[in-house]
């Protein structure tokens, strides 16, 4: 199955390209329970999810929700391609047809997404032709040397703008401390003039071990960090290679992201386990 250009193959694009429109839609078909049609414990069969699993899906409000978000944490084959092909087996039919168009369209914004960071910066032809520089994934970076290897961190630091006082915190903590870990946040680290998408995929697939996300109400809101989270995850499915860390400091009024649900969270906000809030992280991130 290819995408509406006909040049992307879904089987490799990940579920993650799927947004919250697409996902609910598929849950106003699969969660009831029709007798003369396939629901969400079919396509769960389909994926081989167990018996206790399935069982345990059935008191939700939204089984299908769940059931998505747990086999792209899982499943390396979690694909936009591989659920088509289940419901068609399935003859769903119906899902197809209906949800096809807002698929390809998730997939086209997807695959727009993960080109940019190929895509050189624009440049003068005159003003480039003057003495050699340095290639742009070894001059991104604060410390990169241009005749040696490009500089590497502990972590890559995923917030928003609005959440840079706890970021300085972090710094304090993490790096300033017995842990002396390295981490990456992209406004004291990376250098200006060079295109953001680029730097920000080059940092999270090349040079960082770790992703910590800064989890708040602005971070649901912003572009940058939904398009960092979904890079790491569509780089490692399940955090499997590349852990994510997804860390609450303060108070939310909105739901936690459903694509980081799966994912052990450290959290600030509760004070029986602030004493071992920094320790847990700095744990975590000096694993190998």
């Amino acid at each position: 199955m290819a995408c509406a250009d006909s040049q992307t193959d879904l089987w490799t694009i990940p579920l993650v390209a799927l947004n919250m429109t697409v996902r609910k839609k598929l849950g106003l078909y699969l969660n009831p329970k029709i007798s003369v049609a396939a629901d969400w414990m079919a396509v769960a069969e389909a994926v081989d999810f167990t018996y206790l699993e399935i069982k345990n899906y059935e008191g939700l409000e939204d089984p299908t929700k769940r059931l998505l978000e747990n086999w792209q944490a899982r499943c390396s084959d979690a694909t936009v391609g591989k659920l088509l092909s289940i419901l068609t087996e399935l003859e769903r039919n119906d899902i197809v047809e209906d949800l096809r168009p807002l698929m390809d369209e998730d997939v086209r914004k997807y695959c727009e997404n993960l080109k940019k960071k190929a895509e050189p910066p624009v440049q003068v032809p005159e003003v480039d032709s003057c003495v050699p520089r340095t290639p742009e994934r070894f001059g991104i970076t604060r410390e990169d040397d241009p005749n040696g290897a490009p500089e590497r961190f502990d972590a890559f630091i995923c917030y928003c703008e609005s959440d840079f006082e706890f970021v300085h915190e972090m710094i304090r903590e993490l790096e300033q401390t017995e842990y002396k870990l390295k981490l990456c946040v992209f406004d004291r680290d990376v250098l200006p003039g060079s295109c953001v998408w680029t730097i920000t995929s080059e940092l999270i697939e090349k040079r960082c071990k770790r992703m910590v996300v800064v989890i708040s109400d602005e971070y649901l809101d912003s572009e940058a960090c939904d398009f960092q989270t979904k890079f790491a995850l569509s780089l490692c499915p399940g955090a499997q290679s590349k852990r994510l860390i997804p860390v609450v400091y303060k108070t939310m009024t909105k739901p936690f992201p459903s694509i980081l649900r799966f994912l052990t969270k450290c959290d600030y906000t509760r004070p029986c386990t602030q004493a071992w809030f920094w320790e847990r992280l700095a744990k975590a991130l000096s694993l190998p």
